[in-house]
């Protein structure tokens, strides 16, 4: 039942990467202009974009699994730092520790792997760290 619960959880932490950065795609001006907005250069959004949809991809695939999740840990952070950082506002609030949740819930999956159903497995990266990931 665990690898079936890992795999499920994968595609769980995924789909909001995958929605955002559709979102982002369809929705482009309007993001850039919030990211501007916000003082972050709006030239950074196809890396954006990069992040969210590869990230996406290969953890519910598990490949590279921790390579990703550190990533998307980091990523979160930032992201949660950068745009939802005004705390007098309840849903800011909010969404800043979801931010922090999902960060965490990607670190447990850098600690340990993507789990038995996964690209990972299959080409025996499921024990590598991060000092030594190819």
């Amino acid at each position: 039942m665990n690898r079936y619960a890992e795999l499920a959880g994968r595609i769980l932490m995924s789909l909001i990467f995958l929605a955002a950065g559709m979102n982002k795609i369809t929705g482009y001006a309007g993001t850039q202009g919030y990211m501007e907005s916000m003082g972050v250069p709006g030239i950074l959004l196809p890396l954006v974009i990069l992040v969210e949809l590869a990230g996406a991809v290969a953890l519910i695939l598990g490949y590279r699994t921790r390579l990703f999740a550190f990533l998307l840990a980091g990523f979160c952070v930032l992201s949660g730092a950068l745009f939802h950082n005004n705390f007098a506002n309840q849903m800011d609030m909010i969404m800043f520790m979801k931010n922090l949740a999902m960060a965490g819930g990607f670190l447990v999956l850098f600690a340990h792997g993507a789990g038995e159903l996964s690209l990972d497995k299959k080409l025996g990266k499921g024990s590598q760290s991060l000092g030594n990931m190819r």
